[in-house]
């Protein structure tokens, strides 16, 4: 394995593929303050080059955390199909670049190659693109889920309804499900992120939100996204649950400080199959994020792209309806402005549909970074035309709860508008009987909590 190159006449000589895939990122600030980081752009493409030049095989032979200590990449190791390993695996990082944006190469083969394919060999292929090459390369893909709706059709776009209370008041958690929904939004999931997270405040936001789908016949999911020992001791109190939450890290060490591990993730959906309110398969939804393993002190010296990665590489084996990066939410220290923000979501997109994932985003950032409301505009549309399953929704765009911005109701139903996509089939049919939408377009009813009296 060739580690070494020469540009300018200088001499770059790389100690290991984790070092050499460190090197390769775009900038990261996360990255940098753990001192892995490229020192040059100079050094960053001498990187590039080696990295375009290893072998599948290399980066098979060299995982950046081993097998025998962690359980992240046994699970992606233990997933692989060998057979297509086998066929690609003399295919240098270059080749594949080439061959995932030839314009012959469509879905079924990407689909096909991606089963062969480790988190570090997308995360690789990943460094060599440019925005529009990742724009064009998530394009290609589009994975469909069930749990209660379809997501992931061609000329659909869901959304999460994200309706969070700072002390979880039934009242105003309410008021933000009628407006979320009066905008079309919601189809994807009806996800509550809880402010108390007992057991029994969690069974009652999940019963509140269970009652009110029944009774306007809503065609969609519930969530509360407490931590998944919490929702099945709900689950046990009898809590109604359609979509069983978890966030999700690229190493053992980072999911051990969230507290889950597989035998967690086995439980809850065992019990999702036994207990859960909705009629699957797919029964899961993870959060994910470039800079989580960072922020825990348990990145082990390996980048965040490659991480995040390694992050999709362990959500594939429980076959997720919903899969979405929060890559702004922790801050400067791991994204410091818009334009590493908008760079990551592009890269958690394509590496996401890369492991066949059905991807969606949140174009997240909070206010002590040096971004603002027009590049997570930017990173919504970019990220759209590249295919993303859903997007967020949280009243005005700022979340009350959780302190940070993401997409609002309004762009929702912007970037709906904009490219020409609609909601989810079975929740527009209902948005139609309610006469929030007609023909794709939301009415003048829109926006009008009057409906649900």
């Amino acid at each position: 394995m060739k580690l070494s190159c020469v540009i300018r006449k200088q001499h770059y000589q790389f100690a290991s593929l984790k070092e050499v895939l460190a090197k390769a990122s775009e900038e990261k600030s996360g990255d940098r303050m753990n001192r892995i980081a490229a020192e040059s752009a100079l050094e960053r493409m001498a990187a590039k080059v080696v990295v375009s030049e290893l072998q599948l095989q290399d980066i098979y032979e060299n995982p950046v955390v081993p097998y025998e200590t962690d359980e992240v990449t046994k699970i992606i190791y233990d997933d692989l199909n060998q057979f297509v390993y086998q066929e690609i695996k003399h295919w240098t990082v270059g080749q594949l670049r080439e061959y995932i944006l030839a314009s012959k190469t469509r879905m079924p083969q990407l689909q096909r190659i991606s089963r062969g394919l480790t988190s570090e060999m997308i995360s690789a292929v990943a460094k060599l693109m440019s925005s529009i090459d990742l724009v064009m390369a998530a394009q290609k893909m589009r994975y469909q889920a069930y749990c209660n709706t379809l997501i992931g059709e061609p000329g659909r776009l869901a959304f999460r309804c994200q309706p969070n209370h700072p002390s979880d008041d039934p009242e105003g958690i309410l008021f933000s499900i009628k407006e979320g929904l009066s905008y079309g939004s919601g189809d994807a999931v009806i996800g509550i992120n809880p402010n108390n997270d007992s057991a029994e405040s969690v069974a009652r936001l999940l019963t509140m939100s269970h009652e009110f789908m029944q009774k306007w016949e809503i065609p969609t999911q519930n969530c509360v996204l407490a931590h998944i020992t919490t929702q099945m001791k709900a689950m046990k109190q009898g809590a109604p649950i359609a979509l069983m939450f978890q966030s999700l890290a690229g190493t053992q060490k980072a999911n051990d400080a969230f507290g889950v591990n597989r035998e967690i993730l086995d439980e809850g959906m065992e019990m999702m199959r036994l207990y859960g309110t909705s009629t699957g398969p797919n029964v899961m939804y993870f959060e994910t994020g470039q800079g989580s393993e960072v922020s825990l002190d348990a990145n082990l010296g390996v980048d965040m792209q490659t991480l995040e990665s390694r992050t999709y590489g362990y959500a594939r084996h429980w076959k997720p309806f919903m899969v979405n990066n929060v890559s702004g939410f922790i801050g400067p220290e791991t994204l410091y402005d818009g334009r590493q923000m908008i760079r990551a979501d592009l890269e958690d997109l394509f590496m996401g549909k890369m492991h066949g994932l059905p991807m969606g985003i949140a174009p997240t950032y909070t206010n002590h970074m040096e971004a603002d409301q027009n590049d997570q505009e930017i990173a919504g549309i970019l990220t759209a035309l590249g295919g993303a399953n859903f997007y967020m929704g949280v009243p005005g765009g700022d979340d009350v709860m959780l302190n940070y911005q993401d997409t609002s109701y309004h762009d929702d139903a912007s970037l709906r508008e904009m490219l020409g996509l609609r909601p989810l089939r079975e929740f527009e049919k209902w948005l139609e009987k309610m006469g929030i939408m007609e023909d794709g377009h939301l009415t003048e009813r829109a926006g009008d909590l009057s409906i649900f009296d």
